[in-house]
């Protein structure tokens, strides 16, 4: 029988420490299939090196935690006795004397109970070490994240369809809204940002329901669907009825990176020779003073996650791995255009898995 633990406990050894400890998350839910929500009560699965798991769960959790079939002892606790007596009996029960913690994901009152139930308890970040446990895309991950892109697609093509002058940004966002959930979204990936004019020259804008969409405003709508479990990550930039031939050029100029970023794709590259690729379309560009954002991020069952595609990283791709190809130029106080795609590397090369036009294209 398969241990599923191993890769956890893979980690433990390499990294010479006695545990792992997860907390609900990307790297809990992958593992049990099964996802828990992070709140004020603690949930949190120890697995050494060697030996059975054991977790501490919050006693209303427990006919849920049954259904990931746990094979080691659980502690519960109930709200009226608080949980560090669980935490204590956890530890009294695995001998430890350190553990590697998602330093990104793990909170600092659930630190504070390991370290109360145990003083000589040595906690350490292995943030990197664990997520990279997810940078292949298993088969079932794969498929999900195909249909969080068609849905995802699907919905934008019915939102750009709606669009018309004298809009609100805010309008156009409840559009979106309604059509992810339509085609199937079981959850925004993220807050989707649909920003116009000069509001789309701030990469992670927020949308106004005091502007109206006028004749040549772009049109930027970043976004994606979540669906078993995965997300989609998805930006097109759109011009309302017109643009000038300065906005057309300075959209091709963006769309050139974004296709080279794709050409440069393929295992065996760095992340970094991913970045500069497309970034040396936008330097070599008129308007290399608008560049603002390294091109992409990794994606899976978080929205950003390794490996990020900047210039210095030199982590080396291979097969399985996804991540976004998303080039922009950004004027402040004028307006933004960035294009982003959700890419697979493959045996052959790279796969884009989003296949949604790219070419200049007007709405309203």
């Amino acid at each position: 029988m398969t241990d599923r633990y191993e890769p956890f406990r893979r980690v433990a050894r390499e990294a010479s420490l006695d545990a792992i400890a997860l907390v609900p998350g990307a790297n809990f839910a992958r593992l049990f299939e099964k996802e828990f929500h992070q709140n004020e009560r603690p949930l949190v699965v120890v697995i050494p090196a060697e030996g059975q798991p054991a977790a501490v769960v919050p006693n209303l959790e427990l006919a849920s935690f049954e259904a990931i079939q746990f094979e080691g002892e659980v502690f519960d606790w109930r709200d009226q006795t608080g949980y560090q007596a669980a935490f204590d009996q956890l530890l009294k029960s695995m001998p430890i004397s350190s553990i590697g913690v998602e330093g990104q994901v793990m909170r600092v009152f659930v630190d504070q109970a390991l370290r109360s139930a145990s003083s000589n308890l040595a906690i350490q970040d292995a943030q990197q070490q664990i997520a990279a446990l997810r940078l292949h895309k298993n088969a079932a991950e794969l498929e999900a994240m195909r249909n969080a892109i068609a849905i995802s697609e699907r919905a934008l093509a019915n939102t750009i369809d709606a669009v018309k002058v004298g809009m609100t940004e805010r309008a156009v966002e409840n559009i979106l809204v309604q059509n992810l959930f339509a085609e199937g979204a079981e959850d925004f990936a993220f807050p989707p940002i649909v920003a116009a004019a000069e509001n789309s020259a701030k990469p992670h804008a927020h949308s106004r329901d005091d502007y109206a969409l006028a004749p040549g405003d772009s049109l930027l709508i970043d976004f994606g669907a979540r669906a078993g479990g995965v997300c989609a990550d998805i930006t097109r930039t759109f011009f309302v009825q017109h643009c000038t031939d300065a906005r057309a050029d300075i959209y091709h100029t963006v769309l050139e990176a974004n296709l080279a970023g794709h050409k440069a794709t393929r295992a065996g590259v760095t992340a970094h020779d991913i970045d500069d690729a497309t970034t040396k379309v936008l330097e070599a560009s008129a308007y290399a003073d608008r560049i603002r954002h390294k091109t992409g991020h990794g994606l899976g069952r978080d929205i950003h996650e390794d490996p990020y595609i900047m210039r210095g990283n030199e982590e080396v791709l291979e097969t399985g791995m996804v991540f976004t190809i998303e080039p922009g130029l950004y004027e402040l106080a004028d307006m933004g255009v960035r294009i982003e795609d959700d890419v697979l590397v493959t045996d052959s090369g790279s796969e884009s898995l989003t296949t949604f036009d790219k070419s200049l294209t007007f709405v309203g």
